[in-house]
């Protein structure tokens, strides 16, 4: 197990006029579970074949554990690696799949039987070693390749998006399970995922990419309820946090369309600002009948979820997402009321999107 520190990564594919990763440092520390999370194209998959060396950087450097190994060979670094194909040999049995990479090392055969009946153990596999892969569900060629992965003892363990194949009961199971086997083994590993709700759901800390840069790093939560800039408010969340324009007057209010309410202590030196705030759904507070310092919205479509019933509602011209207990009845183009309140609210530049912060 080893610590990862990627410095001033650089990576621009032939033929390419954009960087795939522009200048992106990052430390993982030993242990831990990263999320690279962003979607297609932002250069996570990139990042990760990095670490892995089967991509090499114009510029920049990787080590783990200390030891540069930026130019090594994949071989020579002590990782392994899950796919989002399930990449076994069909024609091979489970036993064989999940063994392969400790023959490929000469393990002697004994201690070969041993791991692959530990991981076979550990992933349900054991009724299974000797199947072909075409005789298995998705969900347990998938545990094969995880089987595989963890006995050849690496430091590090890299893995491409591995649910993507699953359905998504299987997926959501089978979430829970690889959190615990890792936490288990206690690896340093890297998750790459589009998926916003593995990647709050598995990492001790999540880097949100976008056009080839880190645009925030952090704990989930922290992710979650911060959001840096509207970009990853808006990538994060289902349904995403919502986005409504605002201004600050000199006297400290917040106005939002006709209405005026209390500015948070933070706005007091954006006065005279045009801003924008971001709140999540689930913030929102919703009432049938006007309350003091609640906000009009108009009810355009109404979706019972089981749980919640969410709402899509206008409010003055400007489309927000709202979420009801199950008990809240209403329907389209009725008027209900909102409340916001301070303590939920993010506060974002109108024209950089960046997240204000107090001076």
């Amino acid at each position: 197990m080893a610590d990862i520190t990627i410095s001033n990564l650089v990576k621009t594919y032939p033929g390419g006029t954009e960087r795939a990763t522009d200048d992106v440092s990052l430390h993982i520390a030993d242990g831990s579970f990263t999320v690279l999370l962003g979607p297609s194209g932002c250069g996570k998959t990139t990042l990760l074949r990095m670490l892995a060396g089967l991509e090499l950087p114009d510029s920049g450097a990787v080590s783990i554990g200390g030891r540069d190994v930026t130019y090594l060979p994949p071989n020579k670094r002590n990782i392994s690696m899950v796919f989002q194909s399930y990449a076994v040999f069909p024609h091979r049995s489970v036993r064989y799949n999940i063994g392969f990479g400790l023959q490929m090392a000469k393990v002697p055969k004994e201690q070969i039987d041993k791991k692959v009946q530990w991981a076979a153990d550990l992933l349900q596999l054991t009724p299974y070693l000797d199947r072909l892969p075409a005789k298995l569900s998705g969900g347990q060629r998938q545990r094969v390749a995880v089987a595989r992965a963890i006995v050849v003892d690496a430091d590090v363990l890299l893995m491409d998006e591995p649910l993507s194949n699953l359905d998504a009961l299987l997926r959501l199971n089978f979430r829970s399970e690889l959190k615990k086997i890792v936490q288990d083994l206690g690896t340093t590993t890297v998750y790459v995922t589009h998926d916003q709700s593995e990647a709050l759901s598995l990492g001790d800390q999540v880097a949100v990419m976008r056009k080839g840069r880190i645009a925030q790093l952090g704990d989930p939560l922290d992710v979650y309820d911060a959001p840096s800039d509207r970009f990853v408010g808006g990538f994060i969340g289902s349904p995403p946090m919502n986005f409504v324009d605002a201004a600050v007057t000199p006297d400290g209010e917040l106005v939002v369309g006709d209405q005026r309410l209390m500015a948070p202590s933070l706005l007091r030196s954006f006065g005279n600002h045009n801003i924008v705030l971001g709140v999540r759904a689930e913030n929102v507070s919703v009432a049938k009948d006007r309350e003091s310092g609640y906000i009009a919205a108009t009810v355009l479509v109404v979706e019972p979820m089981g749980s919640t019933i969410l709402l899509t509602v206008d409010v003055e011209g400007q489309t927000l997402k709202v979420q009801a207990p199950p008990s809240f009845r209403t329907a389209p183009h009725q008027t209900i009321w909102l409340g916001f309140s301070p303590n939920t609210m993010r506060f974002y530049d109108r024209e950089t999107s960046m997240a204000l912060e107090a001076n």
